[in-house]
């Protein structure tokens, strides 16, 4: 066999092996988020898409919600369309995946994130023409609430 065709194949499996540790430590740094959602809501779904364009797992059951927000902890004032489950944290609302990514990673005391209604721009309210607006990530639990980031559309600020 030429030097080559060695070459190319060995450059193959270190490509191939590469991609297949890539994914792994993706798949264990973003832990699968199940996400309650209203069977009719479609913006829902986008942010579904978001998330699983992020690298997350998702999975998705089509109830209604606001039973599971009251279980879960989850303030009035901060309810959204969709609830989620991540580790042992709520995601209510069109929560951007970087928000998900620090929180996972900080890991605060806390009930979990919040966005509060549904801001345009948000993640799955991207509307073509309309400009995106500022919103707040609100973390939220037992000792109260407070801003955890901030964003404008997609974009934290």
């Amino acid at each position: 066999m030429s030097d080559s065709i060695q070459t190319s194949r060995r450059a193959l499996l270190l490509g191939l092996g590469s991609a297949a540790l890539s994914t792994r430590s993706r798949a264990e740094t973003a832990p699968e988020i199940k996400v309650t959602k209203d069977p009719s809501c479609g913006c829902c779904d986008a942010w579904v898409e978001h998330l699983k364009t992020a690298g997350f797992a998702v999975s998705v059951t089509k109830l209604p919600v606001n039973p599971l927000k009251a279980r879960l902890g989850v303030p009035k004032s901060l309810y959204s369309c969709h609830t989620g489950q991540v580790a042992d944290y709520v995601i209510e609302g069109h929560v951007p995946a970087s928000a998900i990514r620090r929180l996972l990673a900080e890991r605060p005391r806390a009930t979990g994130l919040a966005v509060p209604g549904m801001p345009a721009g948000s993640p799955g309210m991207e509307v073509e023409g309309m400009e995106p607006e500022t919103y707040d990530v609100t973390l939220f639990g037992p000792t109260g609430q407070r801003t955890f980031a901030r964003y404008r559309g997609g974009q934290a600020l």
